[in-house]
C-alpha cells in the first residue's frame, strides 16, 4: 500500500483531501502541529471507515525536528505521495507588517515545503514513482491586500514546484502546485459575507473543500503522469 503524508491536515482543506486519499487506497500518514487532537481524530476516522490512517505531530518549521519525525517515518518505506497543505496567515498592509508576520508565514509554506518534501525525495526516487502537491492560492497569482507575506510564500511554491518537476521527472515523480480561490471555511465565513463571495467569484459561490480534494487526488493518482511542473487553479473563474 503506498503511504501519503499530508501536511496542515487538520485544517478543514486537509482533513478533506485526506479523506479523499484515503478513498484510493492509500495509507495515510496525517500532520499536525497546532491542531494535534483534529488529526488524531481524522485518522481514527478513516481506520474507522475501513482505511488506513495514523497522526503526526511535528513542527515544520523546525529542520531539525522534522527531519527527526521523517526518518522514523522512512523506517517504515518510502513515502510516493506528498501532499503539502500546510499554511498560515498573518494579514497585514507591509506598511505595518512586522518582520516576525513577514517570517513565520514564509516558514510554514515555503521553507515547510523543503523540510518535508527533502527527506522524502531520495527514497520517492528511488522506488521510480511518485507524487508530490503543493497547495499554494489564488493570491499568489493576483495577489491580496495584507497578504503580501502569504502572497509570496504561495507563489514560492511554484517556482519550487517547476524546479523540482525538471529534477524528478526522469524518474516517474512528478510535481505540481494547486492552487485554490475561495474555499468553504469557519476562516472564510468569518471574514466574507455570502454577498461579498457572490459578488467576488465569477461562478457565484465558494468552492467546497471537497472539490479541491478531487484535484489533488487526480495529480496523486495513474491517471496524471503526464501532468508535472504545473500550477493548475481551482478558483471559480476568480484569476
Amino acid at each position: 500500500m503506498r503511504r501519503a503524508l499530508v501536511t496542515g491536515a487538520g485544517s478543514p482543506l486537509g482533513a478533506a483531501i485526506a479523506r479523499r486519499l484515503a478513498g484510493e487506497g492509500l495509507h495515510l500518514l496525517l500532520h499536525a502541529h497546532a491542531n494535534r487532537a483534529g488529526v488524531a481524530a481524522l485518522a481514527a476516522e478513516i481506520t474507522a471507515s475501513g482505511g488506513a490512517a495514523e497522526a503526526l505531530a511535528f513542527d515544520l518549521t523546525d529542520a531539525a525536528a522534522t527531519a527527526g519525525a521523517l526518518a522514523a517515518v522512512l523506517e517504515g518505506g518510502p513515502v510516493q505521495v506528498l501532499v503539502h497543505n500546510a499554511g498560515t496567515h498573518a494579514d497585514a498592509p507591509m506598511a505595518g507588517m512586522s518582520a516576525a508576520q513577514w517570517h513565520g508565514v514564509i516558514d510554514v509554506s515555503l521553507n515547510g515545503f523543503f523540510h518535508a518534501a527533502q527527506p522524502l525525495l531520495l527514497p520517492m526516487i528511488g522506488t521510480r514513482w511518485g507524487r508530490i502537491v503543493a497547495i499554494s492560492s489564488v493570491s499568489a497569482i493576483m495577489g491580496n491586500r495584507g497578504q503580501a507575506n502569504y502572497a509570496a510564500a504561495k507563489a514560492g511554491l511554484g517556482g519550487a514546484v517547476r524546479s523540482l518537476a525538471l529534477e524528478c521527472a526522469p524518474r516517474g515523480v512528478t510535481v505540481n502546485a494547486v492552487a485554490p480561490g475561495v474555499i468553504e471555511s469557519p476562516a472564510v465565513a468569518a471574514a466574507m459575507t455570502p454577498e461579498q463571495v457572490r459578488a467576488l467569484v465569477p461562478a457565484r459561490r465558494a468552492g467546497r473543500p471537497e472539490e479541491v480534494a478531487e484535484l489533488v487526488a487526480f495529480l496523486a493518482s495513474d491517471r496524471a503522469a503526464y501532468i508535472t511542473g504545473q500550477t493548475i487553479s481551482i478558483n471559480g473563474g476568480l484569476a
